[in-house]
């Protein structure tokens, strides 16, 4: 298995295969109720049947180039993780995702792991546009969207039902040429 280092503080991307489901299953019972506020993750991964069927989604999304899931790990132990939840190889479009447990928010974690992720999407894959789609109220996802230099595109207002309440989804987006640029000029710095 391959990990690639987020940086100096023991932070690595990993792909997430079922036989981590055990491990993904106690990175959301430690974030259950953060990791759920917005997302249905939580929901989804109640116990370890859940987090196998989970995780073998997105092996069969990788098997069918529709999708892909990385773990985030620190000190040796899945923190969070990173995803293409849509992947579009012929329109060039895809969309990306997050979760984090809360004792790892605010180090930058989500952001470096989706830099690496847009480069191998964009040079690699020649994807054109990375979409990122998150809940008004989450103010996490959004700053990672704004750190990576995304645009704000729009509201759909009140179209995503979670935990019975409709709530607001922004669109965010990044093009393949903005993302060279910013490159180039050296718009990586920081977390």
């Amino acid at each position: 298995m391959y990990a690639t280092s987020l940086g100096d503080d023991g932070a690595e991307l990993r792909p997430l295969e079922v036989w981590h489901a055990a491990d993904l299953l106690a990175d959301i019972d430690r974030g259950r109720e953060f990791i759920g506020r917005h997302i249905g993750l939580a929901d989804v991964v109640a116990d370890l049947d859940g987090a196998r069927a989970w995780i073998r989604s997105y092996a069969d999304k990788r098997a069918a180039d529709a999708g892909a899931l990385h773990g985030i790990w620190l000190d040796g132990r899945l923190v969070g993780g990173v995803l293409f939840r849509v992947w579009d190889t012929p329109s060039g479009v895809c969309e990306a995702g997050c979760w984090l447990e809360p004792a790892a928010a605010g180090r930058g974690l989500v952001t470096r792991a989706m830099r690496l992720l847009l480069d191998w999407a964009f040079d690699e894959r020649g994807m054109h546009r990375v979409e990122w789609h998150a809940s008004s109220a989450n103010e996490g996802s959004l700053n990672v969207a704004r750190r990576l230099g995304m645009t704000r595109e729009g509201v759909l207002r009140e179209n995503h039902p979670h935990r019975g309440v409709r709530t607001d989804t922004e669109i965010w987006a990044l093009l393949a040429p903005e993302w060279r640029a910013a490159r180039a000029g050296g718009a990586r710095d920081g977390r």
